[in-house]
């Protein structure tokens, strides 16, 4: 890890999302630093190999299956950090997602479309605007805003008065420049960038920082369909991206490692709160022509 924060070494972390691709390399990075990293998941496999991981590397880590839109899912995570490692100094709310109910089968609504709907959906690959369901939307919606409202309720309590307290939440290129088929998780992370200057100014008195990154396009297993047909060549909508991105590529995980310990650390960052980082190869940057 070419990076060097010692004033982490010792705190603790709690990562939600931390099985995750984006997430689990946070939890690397900051283990790497010294930190005691509680690996928050939905799945609990995923949250053990990321911790067991992190320990075979030399680091501190427990993996805790937790269901963020839960309650009493996230008492229990809060009680089972508090056990093993103490209160949490960092919360990094990185869980979140997009899935197909939320999404529109085309990029804009054509007049045949239109056709399709008043014949009875004559063709049910197609679907719309008009067709998403607000159960859909709504699923999309909470596990990215309410995931990240209702761990920072639970974890913040404990940080409140803490010295050098930080909240990362992770806001996304949708926030900023909305993407086409996908409008609940675009909804969804313009929430996130809104109530990251929310809770700036709400915890500013009680000594809690809080910030985001906003994410460009990052090549994953997650999203590997979406940007590479099966022969390996780009799909359209990655050449859109990349078109779209300044430094014409793909960023990779490790390169958000640097934006999260800045806002982390507060020999780099103390008087950083309420800002939306994009790391992102200069997409937010570009006008298209």
């Amino acid at each position: 890890m070419p990076f060097s924060h010692p004033t982490l070494a010792g705190r603790v972390a709690v990562v939600t999302g931390g099985g995750g691709v984006l997430c689990s390399g946070f939890s690397k990075a900051l283990a790497a630093q010294g930190v005691k990293v509680a690996v928050l998941d939905l799945s609990e496999a995923a949250a053990h190999a990321v911790a067991e991981d992190i320990v075979a590397a030399g680091g501190e880590a427990i993996a805790v299956p937790c269901d963020v839109l839960d309650k009493a899912s996230l008492e229990a995570a809060r009680a089972a950090v508090g056990a093993a490692f103490g209160s949490c100094d960092l919360l990094i709310n990185g869980a979140g997602g997009n899935h197909p109910s939320g999404t529109t089968s085309k990029e804009t609504l054509e007049p045949a479309d239109l056709a399709n709907a008043s014949s009875g959906g004559s063709d049910p690959s197609v679907k719309t605007f008009f067709d998403l369901d607000p159960a859909g939307i709504g699923k999309v919606f909470n596990l990215n805003f309410l995931g990240t409202l209702l761990p920072t309720q639970v974890f913040a309590r404990d940080m409140a008065g803490k010295p050098h307290a930080s909240i990362l939440m992770i806001s996304s290129m949708n926030a900023i420049r909305p993407l086409t088929k996908i409008p609940a998780y675009s909804a969804a992370k313009a929430a996130v960038s809104n109530f990251t200057q929310f809770m700036a100014v709400h915890f500013a008195p009680v000594g809690i920082r809080v910030n985001a990154i906003a994410p460009g396009f990052f090549s994953t297993q997650q999203n590997k369909t979406l940007l590479w047909n099966e022969d390996g060549s780009p799909t359209p909508r990655t050449h859109k991206i990349l078109a779209a991105t300044p430094m014409g590529r793909f960023g990779v995980p490790e390169e958000l490692a640097g934006a999260l310990l800045f806002l982390c650390d507060e020999t780099y960052s103390a008087f950083v709160t309420g800002t939306v980082l994009p790391v992102d190869g200069g997409f937010s940057a570009y006008s298209g022509v």
